[in-house]
């Protein structure tokens, strides 16, 4: 929450708009709580295929992050403009 807001106030006033602010404040937090869902709920899915969660579930959590942190980003970016 603390950087959220730390990024989103340095974005809105480096391109003078509080929408941008917002925006990234707000991906930023969505894409925080869908990391912390996935790493909670991918080990238990992998155990449950006989796969290893160590190895696995680091490359899985971090492809889970990256893209749904884009789309999060792009998607409100859309509906804010």
């Amino acid at each position: 929450l603390c950087w959220a807001l730390l990024v989103g106030i340095a974005a809105a006033l480096w391109f003078d708009e509080h929408l941008i602010g917002y925006l990234i404040a707000s991906a930023m937090l969505i894409n925080l709580l869908i990391a912390a869902l996935a790493g909670t709920i991918i080990p238990f899915i992998l155990k449950r295929f006989n796969v290893d969660p160590a190895l696995a579930g680091g490359v899985i959590l971090t492809t889970i992050t990256d893209i749904m942190g884009f789309l999060t980003f792009l998607g409100l970016a859309t509906l804010c403009y």
